[in-house]
Protein backbone atom coordinates (compact mmCIF):
# COMPACT_ATOMS: atom_id res chain seq x y z
CA UNK A 1 0.00 0.00 0.00
CA UNK A 2 2.80 2.36 0.88
CA UNK A 3 4.61 1.53 -2.37
CA UNK A 4 1.50 2.27 -4.42
CA UNK A 5 1.17 5.68 -2.73
CA UNK A 6 4.78 6.56 -3.59
CA UNK A 7 4.24 5.45 -7.17
CA UNK A 8 1.16 7.62 -7.42
CA UNK A 9 3.06 10.69 -6.18
CA UNK A 10 5.89 10.07 -8.67
CA UNK A 11 3.35 9.73 -11.47
CA UNK A 12 1.71 13.08 -10.59
CA UNK A 13 5.10 14.82 -10.50
CA UNK A 14 6.11 13.40 -13.88
CA UNK A 15 2.75 14.43 -15.38
CA UNK A 16 3.09 18.00 -14.03
CA UNK A 17 6.60 18.34 -15.46
CA UNK A 18 5.50 17.14 -18.88
CA UNK A 19 2.47 19.49 -18.84
CA UNK A 20 4.63 22.44 -17.78
CA UNK A 21 7.10 21.85 -20.61
CA UNK A 22 4.23 21.69 -23.03
CA UNK A 23 2.97 25.11 -21.83
CA UNK A 24 6.42 26.66 -22.24
CA UNK A 25 6.79 25.25 -25.71
CA UNK A 26 3.35 26.50 -26.73
CA UNK A 27 4.18 29.91 -25.23
CA UNK A 28 7.43 30.13 -27.16
CA UNK A 29 5.75 29.10 -30.35
CA UNK A 30 2.82 31.58 -29.97
CA UNK A 31 2.96 34.22 -32.75
CA UNK A 32 3.92 37.83 -31.67
CA UNK A 33 2.04 41.01 -32.84
CA UNK A 34 3.45 43.39 -35.53
CA UNK A 35 5.90 46.18 -34.46
CA UNK A 36 4.27 49.47 -33.38
CA UNK A 37 3.35 51.92 -36.13
CA UNK A 38 5.04 55.33 -36.31
CA UNK A 39 4.68 58.04 -38.99
CA UNK A 40 7.80 58.62 -41.08
CA UNK A 41 8.56 61.04 -43.92
CA UNK A 42 11.13 61.25 -46.69
CA UNK A 43 13.21 64.41 -46.16
CA UNK A 44 13.39 66.98 -48.93
CA UNK A 45 15.24 70.25 -49.43
CA UNK A 46 13.08 73.30 -48.87
CA UNK A 47 13.51 77.09 -49.08
CA UNK A 48 12.23 78.82 -45.95
CA UNK A 49 12.39 82.40 -44.67
CA UNK A 50 13.08 83.21 -41.06
CA UNK A 51 12.65 86.59 -39.39
CA UNK A 52 14.64 88.28 -36.68
CA UNK A 53 12.75 90.97 -34.75
CA UNK A 54 14.06 94.24 -33.30
CA UNK A 55 12.12 96.82 -31.23
CA UNK A 56 11.45 100.07 -33.09
CA UNK A 57 9.95 103.52 -32.59
CA UNK A 58 8.28 105.50 -35.37
CA UNK A 59 8.48 109.15 -36.37
CA UNK A 60 7.13 111.16 -39.27
CA UNK A 61 9.69 112.07 -41.92
CA UNK A 62 9.26 115.72 -40.85
CA UNK A 63 8.63 116.71 -37.23
CA UNK A 64 8.57 120.45 -36.75
CA UNK A 65 8.21 121.97 -33.30
CA UNK A 66 5.90 124.98 -33.16
CA UNK A 67 7.17 127.57 -30.64
CA UNK A 68 6.26 131.09 -29.64
CA UNK A 69 8.64 133.76 -30.97
CA UNK A 70 7.43 136.30 -28.44
CA UNK A 71 6.00 136.24 -24.93
CA UNK A 72 2.27 136.55 -24.47
CA UNK A 73 -0.96 134.93 -23.38
CA UNK A 74 -2.62 132.49 -25.76
CA UNK A 75 -5.80 134.15 -26.97
CA UNK A 76 -7.02 131.46 -29.35
CA UNK A 77 -6.16 127.86 -30.24
CA UNK A 78 -7.39 127.45 -33.80
CA UNK A 79 -6.67 123.75 -34.40
CA UNK A 80 -7.17 120.45 -32.62
CA UNK A 81 -4.88 117.51 -32.00
CA UNK A 82 -4.61 115.18 -34.98
CA UNK A 83 -5.92 117.80 -37.40
CA UNK A 84 -4.39 118.00 -40.87
CA UNK A 85 -2.97 121.46 -41.56
CA UNK A 86 -1.24 123.28 -44.41
CA UNK A 87 2.00 125.19 -44.33
CA UNK A 88 1.24 128.77 -43.23
CA UNK A 89 -2.11 127.90 -41.62
CA UNK A 90 -2.75 129.81 -38.38
CA UNK A 91 -2.52 127.55 -35.33
CA UNK A 92 -2.41 129.96 -32.35
CA UNK A 93 -3.05 133.65 -31.71
CA UNK A 94 -1.47 135.48 -28.79
CA UNK A 95 -2.99 138.49 -27.03
CA UNK A 96 -1.71 141.69 -28.74
CA UNK A 97 -3.51 144.54 -26.96
CA UNK A 98 -0.40 145.89 -25.23
CA UNK A 99 1.61 145.39 -28.43
CA UNK A 100 -0.97 147.37 -30.39
CA UNK A 101 -0.55 150.25 -27.92
CA UNK A 102 3.21 150.08 -28.39
CA UNK A 103 2.70 150.11 -32.14
CA UNK A 104 0.53 153.22 -31.88
CA UNK A 105 3.15 155.01 -29.82
CA UNK A 106 5.90 153.99 -32.27
CA UNK A 107 3.80 155.28 -35.17
CA UNK A 108 3.33 158.59 -33.43
CA UNK A 109 7.08 158.91 -32.93
CA UNK A 110 7.56 158.38 -36.67
CA UNK A 111 5.14 161.18 -37.39
CA UNK A 112 6.91 163.54 -34.98
CA UNK A 113 10.30 162.72 -36.46
CA UNK A 114 8.96 163.16 -39.98
CA UNK A 115 7.58 166.62 -39.11
CA UNK A 116 10.96 167.60 -37.71
CA UNK A 117 12.74 166.52 -40.89
CA UNK A 118 10.24 168.34 -43.09
CA UNK A 119 10.68 171.49 -41.04
CA UNK A 120 14.47 171.47 -41.21
CA UNK A 121 14.87 170.78 -44.92
CA UNK A 122 14.00 174.37 -46.14
CA UNK A 123 16.06 175.90 -43.35
CA UNK A 124 19.11 173.98 -44.44
CA UNK A 125 18.46 174.90 -48.08
CA UNK A 126 18.48 178.57 -47.07
CA UNK A 127 21.64 178.04 -44.97
CA UNK A 128 19.77 179.15 -41.90
CA UNK A 129 20.80 176.09 -39.90
CA UNK A 130 23.60 173.62 -40.13
CA UNK A 131 23.06 170.46 -42.27
CA UNK A 132 24.13 168.48 -39.19
CA UNK A 133 20.82 169.26 -37.55
CA UNK A 134 18.96 167.85 -40.52
CA UNK A 135 21.04 164.69 -40.55
CA UNK A 136 20.34 164.26 -36.86
CA UNK A 137 16.61 164.62 -37.49
CA UNK A 138 16.78 162.08 -40.32
CA UNK A 139 18.60 159.64 -38.01
CA UNK A 140 15.85 160.09 -35.41
CA UNK A 141 13.27 159.38 -38.11
CA UNK A 142 15.09 156.18 -39.16
CA UNK A 143 15.26 155.07 -35.53
CA UNK A 144 11.55 155.68 -35.06
CA UNK A 145 10.76 153.62 -38.16
CA UNK A 146 13.00 150.79 -36.92
CA UNK A 147 11.23 150.77 -33.55
CA UNK A 148 7.88 150.61 -35.29
CA UNK A 149 9.04 147.73 -37.51
CA UNK A 150 10.21 145.85 -34.45
CA UNK A 151 6.85 146.26 -32.72
CA UNK A 152 5.01 145.29 -35.93
CA UNK A 153 7.14 142.16 -36.26
CA UNK A 154 6.35 141.23 -32.67
CA UNK A 155 2.66 141.64 -33.42
CA UNK A 156 3.20 139.37 -36.41
CA UNK A 157 4.85 136.80 -34.15
CA UNK A 158 1.64 136.73 -32.11
CA UNK A 159 0.02 134.94 -35.06
CA UNK A 160 1.64 131.48 -35.00
CA UNK A 161 1.41 129.42 -38.19
CA UNK A 162 2.32 125.89 -39.25
CA UNK A 163 5.84 125.61 -40.66
CA UNK A 164 4.98 122.52 -42.79
CA UNK A 165 2.11 120.49 -44.19
CA UNK A 166 1.23 117.74 -41.76
CA UNK A 167 -0.75 116.68 -38.73
CA UNK A 168 -0.98 118.47 -35.39
CA UNK A 169 0.38 116.54 -32.45
CA UNK A 170 -0.30 117.06 -28.76
CA UNK A 171 -1.20 120.65 -27.87
CA UNK A 172 0.77 121.42 -24.73
CA UNK A 173 -0.70 124.86 -23.93
CA UNK A 174 -4.27 126.07 -24.02
CA UNK A 175 -6.05 129.44 -24.07
CA UNK A 176 -5.04 131.82 -21.30
CA UNK A 177 -1.59 130.30 -20.80
CA UNK A 178 1.42 132.61 -20.77
CA UNK A 179 4.02 131.34 -23.24
CA UNK A 180 7.47 132.52 -24.26
CA UNK A 181 10.32 131.53 -26.59
CA UNK A 182 12.21 130.03 -23.63
CA UNK A 183 9.54 127.43 -22.81
CA UNK A 184 11.12 123.93 -22.76
CA UNK A 185 8.10 122.36 -24.48
CA UNK A 186 6.78 123.50 -27.87
CA UNK A 187 3.20 124.66 -28.29
CA UNK A 188 2.71 121.59 -30.48
CA UNK A 189 4.47 119.55 -33.16
CA UNK A 190 3.36 119.32 -36.77
CA UNK A 191 4.41 116.10 -38.45
CA UNK A 192 4.48 115.04 -42.07
CA UNK A 193 3.49 111.37 -41.84
CA UNK A 194 3.00 110.53 -45.53
CA UNK A 195 6.02 108.38 -44.76
CA UNK A 196 7.38 107.31 -41.38
CA UNK A 197 10.83 106.44 -40.16
CA UNK A 198 11.38 103.34 -38.05
CA UNK A 199 14.50 103.53 -35.89
CA UNK A 200 16.07 100.35 -34.49
CA UNK A 201 19.43 99.00 -33.35
CA UNK A 202 21.53 95.88 -33.91
CA UNK A 203 24.31 94.63 -31.69
CA UNK A 204 27.75 94.19 -33.21
CA UNK A 205 27.27 90.51 -34.06
CA UNK A 206 23.84 91.07 -35.59
CA UNK A 207 25.16 93.99 -37.63
CA UNK A 208 27.96 91.85 -39.07
CA UNK A 209 25.42 89.15 -40.00
CA UNK A 210 23.29 91.86 -41.61
CA UNK A 211 26.19 93.09 -43.74
CA UNK A 212 27.23 89.57 -44.74
CA UNK A 213 23.71 88.78 -45.98
CA UNK A 214 23.54 91.93 -48.12
CA UNK A 215 24.94 92.19 -51.65
CA UNK A 216 27.33 94.98 -52.55
CA UNK A 217 30.81 96.27 -51.83
CA UNK A 218 30.07 99.50 -49.96
CA UNK A 219 27.61 100.16 -47.14
CA UNK A 220 25.47 102.24 -49.50
CA UNK A 221 25.27 99.39 -52.00
CA UNK A 222 24.44 96.86 -49.30
CA UNK A 223 21.63 99.05 -47.97
CA UNK A 224 20.29 99.68 -51.48
CA UNK A 225 20.35 95.98 -52.36
CA UNK A 226 19.00 94.67 -49.07
CA UNK A 227 15.57 93.12 -49.22
CA UNK A 228 12.50 94.80 -47.79
CA UNK A 229 11.61 94.48 -44.11
CA UNK A 230 8.32 94.04 -42.25
CA UNK A 231 6.81 96.11 -39.47
CA UNK A 232 4.93 94.30 -36.71
CA UNK A 233 2.52 96.70 -35.02
CA UNK A 234 1.84 96.93 -31.29
CA UNK A 235 -1.25 94.71 -31.63
CA UNK A 236 0.80 91.93 -33.25
CA UNK A 237 -0.46 92.46 -36.80
CA UNK A 238 1.95 92.90 -39.68
CA UNK A 239 1.72 96.30 -41.41
CA UNK A 240 0.56 95.98 -45.00
CA UNK A 241 3.40 98.07 -46.44
CA UNK A 242 6.97 96.80 -46.80
CA UNK A 243 9.79 98.99 -45.57
CA UNK A 244 13.24 99.78 -46.90
CA UNK A 245 16.34 100.22 -44.76
CA UNK A 246 17.75 103.61 -45.78
CA UNK A 247 20.57 104.53 -43.47
CA UNK A 248 22.97 103.14 -40.90
CA UNK A 249 25.38 104.94 -38.64
CA UNK A 250 27.92 102.28 -39.55
CA UNK A 251 29.62 102.74 -36.19
CA UNK A 252 29.22 100.86 -32.94
CA UNK A 253 28.08 103.05 -30.07
CA UNK A 254 30.65 102.50 -27.33
CA UNK A 255 28.06 103.06 -24.59
CA UNK A 256 25.40 100.66 -25.88
CA UNK A 257 27.42 98.34 -28.14
CA UNK A 258 24.86 98.78 -30.93
CA UNK A 259 24.60 100.20 -34.44
CA UNK A 260 21.56 102.34 -35.29
CA UNK A 261 19.59 101.88 -38.51
CA UNK A 262 16.59 103.60 -40.05
CA UNK A 263 13.91 102.12 -42.27
CA UNK A 264 11.19 104.06 -44.09
CA UNK A 265 7.58 102.97 -44.67
CA UNK A 266 4.88 104.48 -46.86
CA UNK A 267 1.88 105.59 -44.79
CA UNK A 268 -0.94 106.33 -47.27
CA UNK A 269 -3.77 105.85 -44.76
CA UNK A 270 -2.02 107.61 -41.86
CA UNK A 271 -2.31 104.45 -39.78
CA UNK A 272 1.13 105.14 -38.36
CA UNK A 273 2.05 108.26 -36.43
CA UNK A 274 4.68 109.73 -34.15
CA UNK A 275 5.50 107.68 -31.09
CA UNK A 276 4.12 104.37 -32.38
CA UNK A 277 6.10 101.34 -31.29
CA UNK A 278 6.52 97.96 -32.92
CA UNK A 279 9.09 95.51 -34.20
CA UNK A 280 11.14 95.43 -37.36
CA UNK A 281 11.33 92.00 -38.97
CA UNK A 282 14.51 91.40 -40.97
CA UNK A 283 14.18 88.33 -43.22
CA UNK A 284 16.81 85.63 -43.71
CA UNK A 285 16.25 83.21 -46.61
CA UNK A 286 17.55 79.63 -46.26
CA UNK A 287 17.60 78.25 -49.79
CA UNK A 288 17.43 74.48 -50.46
CA UNK A 289 17.92 73.70 -46.79
CA UNK A 290 17.25 70.48 -44.92
CA UNK A 291 14.40 71.18 -42.52
CA UNK A 292 12.66 68.93 -40.00
CA UNK A 293 9.61 69.53 -37.82
CA UNK A 294 10.59 70.42 -34.28
CA UNK A 295 8.08 67.81 -33.11
CA UNK A 296 10.35 65.14 -34.63
CA UNK A 297 13.25 66.08 -32.34
CA UNK A 298 14.12 65.92 -28.68
CA UNK A 299 16.99 67.14 -26.53
CA UNK A 300 19.43 65.01 -24.61
CA UNK A 301 22.51 66.30 -22.78
CA UNK A 302 22.43 69.54 -24.74
CA UNK A 303 22.12 67.82 -28.13
CA UNK A 304 19.17 67.97 -30.52
CA UNK A 305 18.33 64.44 -31.65
CA UNK A 306 15.91 62.58 -33.90
CA UNK A 307 15.30 59.03 -35.15
CA UNK A 308 16.24 58.03 -38.69
CA UNK A 309 14.68 54.98 -40.24
CA UNK A 310 17.43 52.40 -40.69
CA UNK A 311 17.72 48.99 -42.28
CA UNK A 312 14.93 46.48 -41.61
CA UNK A 313 12.79 49.31 -40.22
CA UNK A 314 14.93 49.78 -37.11
CA UNK A 315 15.22 53.39 -35.89
CA UNK A 316 18.65 54.97 -35.41
CA UNK A 317 19.23 57.63 -32.78
CA UNK A 318 20.92 60.59 -34.56
CA UNK A 319 22.40 63.92 -33.38
CA UNK A 320 21.65 66.90 -35.66
CA UNK A 321 23.10 70.41 -35.71
CA UNK A 322 20.55 73.22 -35.88
CA UNK A 323 21.29 76.36 -37.90
CA UNK A 324 18.04 78.26 -37.25
CA UNK A 325 14.49 77.94 -36.01
CA UNK A 326 11.73 79.01 -38.41
CA UNK A 327 8.15 78.72 -37.18
CA UNK A 328 7.68 75.04 -36.24
CA UNK A 329 10.76 73.88 -38.15
CA UNK A 330 14.46 73.49 -37.53
CA UNK A 331 16.86 74.39 -40.34
CA UNK A 332 19.71 71.87 -40.08
CA UNK A 333 23.41 72.15 -40.81
CA UNK A 334 24.25 68.46 -40.46
CA UNK A 335 23.10 65.07 -39.17
CA UNK A 336 20.70 64.02 -41.93
CA UNK A 337 20.42 64.34 -45.71
CA UNK A 338 17.61 64.44 -48.24
CA UNK A 339 18.08 60.68 -48.70
CA UNK A 340 16.97 59.92 -45.12
CA UNK A 341 13.59 59.10 -43.67
CA UNK A 342 12.79 60.22 -40.12
CA UNK A 343 10.13 59.51 -37.53
CA UNK A 344 7.94 62.62 -37.32
CA UNK A 345 6.00 62.15 -34.06
CA UNK A 346 6.03 60.02 -30.93
CA UNK A 347 9.81 60.07 -30.59
CA UNK A 348 9.49 59.98 -26.81
CA UNK A 349 8.31 56.38 -27.06
CA UNK A 350 11.33 55.15 -29.02
CA UNK A 351 14.87 54.11 -28.26
CA UNK A 352 17.81 53.27 -30.50
CA UNK A 353 17.26 50.04 -32.43
CA UNK A 354 13.49 49.83 -31.90
CA UNK A 355 11.73 47.94 -34.67
CA UNK A 356 8.72 49.85 -36.06
CA UNK A 357 6.09 49.63 -38.76
CA UNK A 358 6.64 52.84 -40.78
CA UNK A 359 3.61 54.79 -41.94
CA UNK A 360 4.55 57.16 -44.78
CA UNK A 361 3.28 60.77 -44.50
CA UNK A 362 3.88 63.56 -47.07
CA UNK A 363 6.80 65.89 -46.33
CA UNK A 364 4.65 68.94 -47.16
CA UNK A 365 2.13 67.92 -44.51
CA UNK A 366 4.61 67.67 -41.64
CA UNK A 367 6.45 70.89 -42.58
CA UNK A 368 3.50 73.23 -43.16
CA UNK A 369 3.38 76.24 -40.79
CA UNK A 370 1.22 76.05 -37.68
CA UNK A 371 -1.20 78.97 -37.44
CA UNK A 372 -1.09 81.03 -34.25
CA UNK A 373 -4.56 81.11 -32.72
CA UNK A 374 -3.79 83.66 -30.01
CA UNK A 375 -1.37 86.57 -30.08
CA UNK A 376 0.17 88.28 -27.09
Amino acid sequence: MKINKISYILFLGLFSAIYSCGDKQESQQAPQGPPPTFPVTQLQKKTVTGYTEYPTTLEGIVNSDVRAKTSGYIQKVLVDEGQKVRKGQVLFKLETESLSQDAGAAKARINVAQVEVDKLIPLVEKNIISPVQLETAKANLAQAKANYSSVAATIGYATITSPVDGYVGAINFREGTLVSPSDPNPLTTVSDIKKVYAFFSLNESQYLDFLQNAEGKTLEEKLANYQNVNLVLANGSVYNQKGKIQTSTGQVNQNTGTVSLRAVFENPNQLLTNGNSGKIQIPTVYENAIVVPQEATYEQQGNVMLFKLGADNEVVNTIVKVKASVDNLYVLESGVTADDKIVTTGVGKLKDGTLITPQEVPFEEVTKPIETLFKN
